[in-house]
């Protein structure tokens, strides 16, 4: 083909007229966005706690007085199959609150027995002689009783660390209050009463401490275990009226502000030549606050200290009923509070709510909860919190509360007007710049949370979130 073949083969060039769009884009100021971040939440448990002033970093919770009678949670040693009580655990039994013998309580911890229940057993049956306690190590157990018309009632279920059958221990003609009857498989260690009482008579140091507890003033106490107000009702005439006063805790609970920190660095070739539209160091200031609040209220929730997963007293833990969060197990969270103003729950543990009132054809409520429709239950709004953990047996936990000081709830706690307060309870403090030409910013969060009695915080546990009906 000739030279002029080719060139009458190829299309003719167009001139170009203007300017085109690849060269422009260099050109022109695009439309952007401040920079994003996938980890902000909404943070509700900081937005519906009432924040108190906490002057000298510490805030003091002073309650009646109390008797303690040993409510705690029992924790176990496994060893492959093989269960032990630890034996400073027992400790938490009522008879053995204080008691600090350990050769004593490792005699006691040697002598229960392990045994293996299934799905459905009988562990104790109302009316019969309560000669053995039970520690529960793994599993869960119903409590069923008479109602007034001899139908059976539920009061209760029993989980991991729980025990039934501790009024055997300090009298022998005690019997089965209400029947124990294995929801799921599980372990219980049992100690029958006559071990105990081996011990006891060739122990004189148990022989007084338990002596000691019979002794305390149960008249003294009232429903929930406080130092009783005495007053005189009813009566005509001139009646000696009872004298009285109110006794208070003398070592009451003390809540630190526990602190988040971190430092922020900004390059000042950044900070002077690429500040607009947007000022980098405010929007990189933005984006670490918002990490901080998250952590902030990560802690909250699971600080072992002072997080509310870890501060609700066992009295005021339940077991589900029978694994999904169902409409009775929310209803008996409320029933042990007054004023309950919010639940909190996972994301996941909202929509296995939703399925469960879905299957018994309810529908939850919705209430306006600053500006925002929220599900309720009875009219409790259920906020989301992402920090309450799932374990991986796809459980988790629902958190109720009431809140303020006023209501005897639960507040939280922060300091304003610290130096350089960029936000309440927030500082922001300019460190200076170091020989890389790196500007440093200690930014710095305050707080704690306070439970003011004990029945302001309640939590369901062992809540199953992958429960689906057919």
């Amino acid at each position: 083909m000739s030279v002029d073949a080719a060139s009458e083969a190829q299309p003719e060039r167009q001139e170009q007229l203007s300017l085109g769009t690849a060269a422009a884009r260099n050109l022109a100021t695009t439309t952007k966005s401040v920079p994003q971040m996938q980890g902000i939440t909404s943070r509700w448990l900081l937005k519906v706690l009432p924040w108190v002033q906490t002057d000298g970093g510490v805030y003091r919770v002073n309650r009646r007085l109390t008797y303690t009678v040993g409510d705690g949670r029992i924790e176990f040693v496994q060893t492959g199959s093989r269960v032990q009580v630890i034996p400073r655990e027992l400790g938490e039994l009522a008879v053995l609150r204080g008691f600090e013998d350990v050769g004593v309580l490792t005699a006691l911890a040697n002598r229960f027995v392990q045994r293996d229940f299934e799905a459905g057993e009988v562990l104790a049956e109302e009316g019969t002689a309560a000669d053995h306690i039970y520690l529960i190590a793994h599993g869960k157990v119903v409590k069923t009783g008479s109602g007034p018309y001899g139908e059976p009632t539920r009061l209760g279920v029993l989980g991991d660390g729980d025990r039934f059958g501790e009024q055997c221990l300090l009298s022998a003609d005690s019997t089965w209050e209400y029947t124990a009857k294995a929801a799921t498989g599980g372990t219980l260690l049992g100690l029958p009463r006559r071990e105990f009482t081996s011990i006891l008579e060739g122990s004189p140091a148990l022989q007084a401490h338990v002596a000691e507890f019979a002794a305390l003033p149960q008249q003294r106490q009232n429903a929930r275990g406080e130092a009783e107000i005495a007053v005189a009702s009813g009566h005509a005439g001139e009646v000696d009226l009872p004298g009285t006063f109110v006794d208070y805790e003398l070592r009451p609970r003390e809540y630190e502000l526990s602190v988040a920190q971190t430092v922020l660095r900004v390059h000042t070739r950044v900070a002077d030549l690429y500040n607009k539209p947007m000022n980098q160091t405010e929007q990189q200031l933005r984006l670490t606050i918002e990490a901080l609040r998250e952590r902030q209220e990560h802690e909250m929730i699971n600080n072992r200290e002072f997080g509310l997963l870890h501060n609700a007293e066992y009295a005021q833990r339940i077991q589900t009923h029978s694994g999904p969060p169902t409409p009775d197990d929310l209803d008996e969270l409320l029933c042990r509070r007054r004023g309950s103003r919010f639940f909190l729950a996972h994301p996941r543990t909202i929509a296995a709510i939703g399925r469960e009132l879905n299957s018994r054809g309810l529908y939850p409520d919705h209430v306006d909860l600053n500006g925002n429709m929220v599900p309720a239950w009875r009219g409790v709004p259920i906020l989301p919190c992402n920090k309450i953990p799932i374990t991986k047996e796809r459980t988790s936990s629902i958190i109720v509360m009431r809140t303020g000081e006023d209501d005897q709830g639960v507040i939280g706690l922060h300091q304003t007007g610290l130096p350089d307060e960029y936000e309440p309870g927030l500082s922001v403090r300019f460190m200076g710049i170091d020989e890389k030409a790196l500007i440093s910013y200690l930014v710095t969060a305050y707080y704690s949370a306070a439970v003011l009695v004990p029945d302001a915080l309640g939590v369901l546990e062992n809540v199953e979130i992958s429960h689906g009906r057919d």
